[in-house]
């Protein structure tokens, strides 16, 4: 946008945002709170943090919590990997942009329109869901969109993060295992922070590959096995 453009819409002398760009005068409490509405954002974010972060964008939602996501440089969203090291430091941090941006990335070809995260699954609760196992999951916008018998990463401060099938109740969720060693139990809607709806799952059998620690290798690992699907559905297509 440029400084005339800018001005216009501010209702302003171009000269006068000239002087704020520069330093030489400050805007007055007015003046913020027109740039707040203007660009969208809180009086304070505006005046305590740094806005400069052109691969990152935050969600908001009136619901959950705000969300943040990171884009490639094609502004497409990334497909962040939630892996088992990063999950305790994913619930403190999921929404900061800054935790968000280091986490490793996947990506699939001709994915719809969406915001994708891949969580890596341990244990036995929802077998045949193998413990090593990565579900890619869509993000969940309002809890009224939840689905009964649908399952969802469902991340809470008491419960952690959790892959469950869920039922709704009046005021709560009811979260149920596949595997029926595992009962079922309840969390408050005002206890989840995040929500994602299962859409793909990578699963792998290979010894090596679950016994293996690196991130990388991992990574190598799941595109590899995205490749592998893409190549089966593009040969379905042709026949």
């Amino acid at each position: 946008m440029s400084q005339q453009a800018l001005s216009d819409q501010l209702g302003i002398a171009r000269t006068t945002l000239g002087d704020y760009e520069r330093g030489k005068t400050e805007p007055n409490i007015d003046m913020i709170i027109s740039l707040a509405n203007l660009f969208e954002v809180t009086i304070d974010d505006l005046l305590k943090k740094n806005l400069v972060h052109l691969d990152l964008e935050i969600l908001k939602n009136k619901e959950l919590r705000v969300l943040a996501i990171s884009v490639d440089q094609d502004n497409r969203e990334n497909i962040e990997l939630v892996d088992t090291k990063a999950q305790a430091g994913y619930l403190q941090s999921f929404n900061d942009p800054e935790f968000i941006r280091d986490l490793p990335k996947i990506h699939f070809p001709n994915m719809p329109d969406g915001t994708y995260r891949g969580f890596k699954i341990e244990g036995d609760s929802m077998l045949p869901v193998e413990s090593g196992s990565v579900v890619v999951c869509t993000y969940v916008e309002s809890l009224h969109h939840l689905k009964d018998g649908k399952t969802y990463i469902v991340v809470s401060k008491d419960e952690g993060l959790v892959y469950k099938r869920v039922k709704k109740m009046s005021d709560k969720l009811l979260l149920f295992s596949d595997n029926p060693l595992y009962p079922p139990y309840e969390i408050n809607y005002d206890q989840i922070s995040e929500a994602w709806e299962f859409y793909a799952l990578l699963s792998f059998s290979d010894a090596k590959i679950s016994e293996e620690g690196s991130v990388d290798y991992k990574l190598d690992a799941i595109q590899e096995k995205i490749r592998e699907l893409t190549q089966s559905v593009s040969d379905l297509q042709k026949n």
